[in-house]
């Protein structure tokens, strides 16, 4: 029979912190309790059937190797979207469940997080290429239209070459005739991950990063739990549960070995990079999709910046660091260049960011014909094995490897309920919205930064202003980095699971990609704010700083490389921050100091794996 979570315990206090705290009486959980449902895998499916599991009434476990969404999950186009270039590949099912979930995440699970995005569409052909073109923009905004409430976005329109030319006067004019503007949504994917991790966590489940699975525990040919570490102490145990839920991604195949199964299917590694340049350099209100002789390709807003991607190749070597090489930052700006009035150069690109698409295997030798479907199979008595799919379609793939796990369960078990679970700081956001400008009054800020907040946090903004209520220097923006401020450094690490440097720099913000150092003057202020909240000594505090600045090095040095094996070699020049820490002999526990006392004092003043490898 399924567990008591104790979200289903009324004398139980469920936390909208996870911290250092929480990390650990999450570990002391999973040592000492049975599971129904143990999740590997941090990114956004595992953390969304980790959500759909408990609030299904499960005891649920999460483990991740790494930092939530530290692969796949942190590196993608930042889109929810339906995948406009699938209705030509006839993948209509594909298309609008996409599409509904796009409206349920916009109006109901994640407002906060998902916002609407406009696109031009230029048209290069009279009539025939606006026709058909056309006629494939309608079938999509019909598509958004069959699910449960709004989709949140406008009709597509058509536009004429002057319509053009004052919404996006960075356009060559040589670039088009006519076009067709239309909407998506984005979101910060490293964010959303955290926050369904934070989510699942204040519903009871217990919620551990960096851990790692190393094998698995079976009776007979039963999976019934997991060989675990905790990277951070080097501490071993075991995690038992009824049904193991395998949501590792690009490392599905690596992580079923340990079972010694075969699976049905294979998971094939696609790499995708994207390069981020600024605002100002070409003018446009909206962004842009644009067919190349492979694929599509986007020019994304994204705040004062613009992310331009992506690529569609295959990858076979590192899974944790896929890297970019020069001929792929060259492929996207010779392409983008095409439509431009004025050229983009390498001098142009503020960050570059590389990922790893997880594609079923299949026939097709191009990973760009490769299906985006998911597949939900039990590769083993007790082993469910989740794989493939899109960002957006996150929590139908979660829902689906959650059914087939209780499915072996010898008593009913509610089915999910994520469709009306929105995450935390949803509830309320557009109230919030709406008294920004009196917030931003009362606390002395621009109203942008109020916004910006909101953005990100929702109406958990109000933690965070409560960290600058208690200490008024958290307000000033980070080094390098305006767009962000001190405050969000401290809740990172005292809220949202952050342990290391990377994982501040790299995801709970994106400094690592949005400066021009890549966060490298950020890096010992972030380092010292982290340090107050997780007990670090100054050694500590300069390995992290250390770590990262090698990090960085290595990514710039890997771009320079004209090929994926020699950028590969280069980028894993810089070891992982676990392998520096051990060289250290530093293996303290994260969080056993006291966390700084006005930081604490503050944030309780609010009620509250990727991968296995």
């Amino acid at each position: 029979m399924p567990s008591n979570s104790p979200s289903t315990n009324s004398t139980t206090k469920r936390s909208e912190r996870l911290g250092p705290a929480e990390r650990r009486q999450a570990i002391e959980a999973l040592r000492a309790k049975d599971l129904d449902v143990l999740v590997i895998g941090g990114g956004v499916v595992g953390t969304g059937a980790a959500l759909d599991a408990v609030t299904r009434g499960l005891s649920v476990g999460l483990v991740e190797a790494r930092d939530f969404g530290s692969g796949t999950s942190s590196r993608s186009s930042k889109l929810i979207h339906g995948g406009i270039r699938y209705l030509e590949q006839l993948d209509f099912g594909l298309v609008r469940e996409a599409l509904v979930e796009r409206g349920l995440l916009m109006q109901r699970i994640a407002p906060h997080l998902v916002s609407p995005v406009r696109f031009l569409y230029p048209l290069r052909k009279p009539l025939i290429e606006r026709a058909y073109i056309g006629a494939g923009m309608l079938l999509y905004d019909l598509f958004s239209r069959t699910g449960v409430g709004s989709p949140g976005v406008p009709m597509h329109r058509h536009l004429t070459r002057g319509q053009i030319a004052r919404l996006a006067p960075g356009l060559s004019r040589r670039a088009y005739l006519g076009g067709i503007v239309y909407s998506d949504a984005q979101m910060d994917d490293a964010r959303y991950v955290a926050m369904l991790a934070r989510t699942a966590s204040f519903y009871g489940a217990h919620v551990a990063p960096r851990v790692r699975v190393e094998g698995f525990l079976k009776v007979g040919e039963r999976v019934v739990g997991a060989q675990a570490v905790d990277v951070e102490s080097g501490e071993r145990f075991e995690i038992r549960a009824k049904q193991v839920v395998n949501a590792t991604g690009v490392w599905t195949d690596d992580t079923n070995t340990m079972v010694g199964e075969r699976a049905s299917f294979r998971v094939r590694a696609s790499k995708g990079i994207h390069l981020v340049v600024p605002r100002d350099r070409f003018q446009s209100r909206v962004g842009l999709l644009l067919r190349t002789e492979k694929s599509v390709l986007f020019v994304i807003p994204w705040g004062r910046h613009w992310i331009i991607g992506t690529t569609d190749t295959d990858w076979t070597l590192d899974k944790a660091h896929p890297a970019a090489t020069a001929a792929d930052i060259d492929y996207l700006l010779t392409h983008v260049n095409e439509v431009l009035a004025v050229k983009l150069t390498r001098d142009d690109v503020e960050g570059v960011f590389a990922g790893l698409r997880p594609l079923l295997a299949g026939e097709s030798d191009e990973t760009s014909k490769l299906s985006r479907e998911h597949l939900v199979a039990h590769s083993a008595p007790g082993l469910v094995l989740v794989a493939g799919g899109k960002f957006t379609t996150y929590r139908v793939m979660a829902k689906d490897a959650i059914d087939a796990a209780v499915d072996a369960f010898d008593v009913r078990v509610p089915p999910s309920t994520t469709e009306d679970v929105p995450l935390l700081g949803a509830t309320g956001f557009r109230a919030a919205w709406n008294r920004r400008a009196k917030i931003a009054r009362a606390f002395g800020v621009h109203r942008v930064r109020i916004e910006h907040l909101l953005r990100r946090y929702g109406t958990l903004t109000d933690e965070l202003l409560d960290l600058i209520r208690a200490r008024p220097e958290l307000v000033e923006p980070v080094p390098g980095a305006d767009d962000y401020i001190l405050a969000e450094i401290v809740y990172a690490a005292s809220h949202e699971g952050a342990l290391h440097l990377d994982d501040v720099l790299a995801r709970r913000t994106r400094i690592s990609i949005e400066a021009w150092d890549r966060g490298v003057s950020a890096a010992p202020v972030a380092a010292e704010l982290m340090g107050d909240v997780l007990g670090w000594d100054a050694a500590r505090r300069e390995r992290e700083t250390s770590a990262y600045r090698s990090r960085v090095a290595a990514e710039i040095a890997s771009q320079q490389e004209p090929d994926d094996e020699s950028a590969d070699r280069v980028r894993l020049q810089a070891p992982d921050i676990g392998s520096v820490l051990e060289r250290a002999g530093d293996n303290t526990p994260i969080g056993t100091a006291p966390v700084d006392a006005s930081a604490a004092s503050a944030a309780d003043s609010t009620e509250a794996a990727d991968s296995a490898r």
